[in-house]
């Protein structure tokens, strides 16, 4: 889960067109300060399985004939590696919903991270990947991580914000956000989105949201954004902010059932962060859900 910082508009550097970041609020400090210095074993060492480095959580049945015994010295590698897999499924299920992309085309990853579906996303489309992330060091990370890859011309961080970016009205095909969107207000976040996407464009978002039949976020909810120092918002705010900016809903999933394997098997790692119990009680209580929406510009 990340944010990014407010913007200025172009100006010019050495007679070149540049966009500045422009001073962040006190909130947008603290988040980037949250992130700068963030070094998570869960996020780094699943990363290091095969060099995607993810922010997000994971998808489907655990593979416990992968897993073997408990008692196996390879145990905890296996289960870490186990885990990096389903991180990577679910990055995979949010591609898979954005539909026909062109390798001429370009796409926004709003809150890259240090960068792991971007990299998967111009591997499976051949296309550009813009990523913007609060943080410089995940930012730097990234692009470091698309130059060792040989793809630092298709796949670029830039330190922006998510609700004033560079990009140019209309210009993009598809676009994100996995896991960020609980650090900013909606409205602005899909004005923003259906300002730079292409009539006919595809935005996608997967996100924890708090359930509306709950009544009000549940004491569950409140840990979660305390831990991550976010706001997380209700489904029905999503399908509202969406519905207010020209972004129709084409699929809306309930991930939540299949989230569950993913935090049930990290509780039992050596990577648990004391997070774990506010996620898996109020999944199951209901309180909470894990939410895919894909929704088309119009």
């Amino acid at each position: 889960m990340e944010l990014s910082v407010t913007s200025t508009e172009y100006t010019t550097v050495n007679g070149t067109s540049a966009f500045v970041p422009s001073p962040a609020t006190p909130y947008q400090g603290d988040i980037a300060r949250y992130w700068n210095a963030e070094a998570r074993p869960v996020n780094l060492r699943l990363g290091d399985v095969d060099g995607l480095y993810h922010h997000h959580y994971g998808i489907g049945d655990v593979d416990h004939a992968a897993l073997g015994d408990v008692e196996d010295s390879e145990y905890e590698k296996k289960l870490i590696t186990e885990l990096h897999r389903l991180e990577s499924a679910q990055a995979e299920v949010l591609l898979d919903h954005l539909g026909t992309i062109g390798r001429d085309d370009t796409l926004v990853d709003a809150g890259c991270g240090r960068g792991g579906s971007s990299v998967m996303a111009h591997q499976r489309f051949g296309c550009k990947v813009e990523g913007v992330t609060l943080s410089s060091t995940q930012a730097d990370f990234g692009n470091q991580r698309a130059k060792e890859l040989g793809i630092d011309d298709h796949v670029r961080a830039q330190v922006c914000n998510m609700l004033d970016t560079p990009f140019e009205k209309g210009s993009i095909a598809g676009s994100w956000n996995n896991e960020s969107s609980m650090y900013v207000d909606l409205d602005d976040l899909f004005a923003e989105h259906s300002r730079f996407l292409k009539v006919g464009g595809r935005y996608v978002t997967i996100t924890g949201c708090w359930n509306p039949r709950y009544g009000q976020p549940s004491k569950w909810v409140s840990q979660i954004n305390a831990h991550f120092e976010c706001n997380i918002h209700s489904r029905r705010e999503y399908l509202r902010a969406m519905a207010d900016n020209r972004l129709v809903p084409q699929a809306v999933i309930d991930l939540t059932p299949d989230t569950l394997p993913y935090w049930e098997l990290r509780a039992t790692s050596s990577l648990v962060t004391g997070i774990e119990e506010a996620f898996i009680n109020s999944y199951k209580d209901g309180s909470f859900q894990y939410v895919l929406i894909a929704a088309d510009r119009v």
